[in-house]
């Protein structure tokens, strides 16, 4: 089983990253939250990972930090969530705050993740409940920075849906994270600057 990757970043490509091991290239998928944590292509990194055996395909998924790793073994234990689902949990919100929706069963909150339906939201509480029980969160700083947080990272979705490279959307939004009030705001704010600057 292969524990962590530690390499130079060949390519980020959301939510597949390439890792150069001592002249192997490692696919790894990963959560945003581990892309919003990397520095550019050339840097070093250290990944924990998480090896996925499937009858098709073997598939390895990187995490920046152990809490995520955590979350994702206990997420791919709920029945009907999968790694991409798992991934997708982790990109629409942090551990604490995906903790924190568990701790007070906020079935809301969790459905507005991609791919996350009523009943799938109510598995991930019940099922996830137990395991999460002693966890430790920041719950005063997560609970103000969870709709901030959200919504930044929609934005910066959005504007790599839109053919940026993750250092540039990230870049752009924040620029104008200050301005905006929710993602549609900041995407149409980033867009505005982008176009202002290229008249200069």
């Amino acid at each position: 089983m292969i524990g962590f990757l530690r390499g130079k970043i060949v390519n980020k490509q959301p939510p597949l990253l390439m890792i150069d091991v001592g002249g192997i290239g490692y696919e790894v998928y990963a959560p945003m939250s581990t892309f919003y944590q990397l520095g550019e292509d050339s840097q070093t990194v250290t990944l924990l990972t998480q090896f996925i055996v499937r009858e098709d395909a073997h598939l390895l998924y990187g995490f920046y930090h152990p809490q995520e790793r955590d979350l994702f073994r206990a997420l791919i234990k709920v029945n009907g969530v999968g790694p991409k689902l798992a991934l997708s949990i982790l990109s629409g919100m942090s551990v604490d705050e995906f903790v924190l929706c568990v701790q007070n069963k906020d079935i809301s909150r969790l459905m507005l993740i991609p791919g996350v339906g009523k009943k799938t939201a109510e598995r991930l509480v019940i099922e996830t409940r137990d395991s999460l029980e002693k966890w430790t969160i920041n719950s005063t700083h997560t609970l103000s920075l969870m709709n901030t947080s959200s919504y930044v990272q929609d934005a910066i979705s959005a504007l790599i849906t839109l053919g940026y490279k993750l250092n540039e959307a990230q870049r752009a939004i924040k620029e104008v994270q200050d301005q905006g009030k929710n993602s549609e705001e900041l995407i149409r704010l980033a867009l505005q600057n982008q176009l202002s600057g290229s008249r200069v």
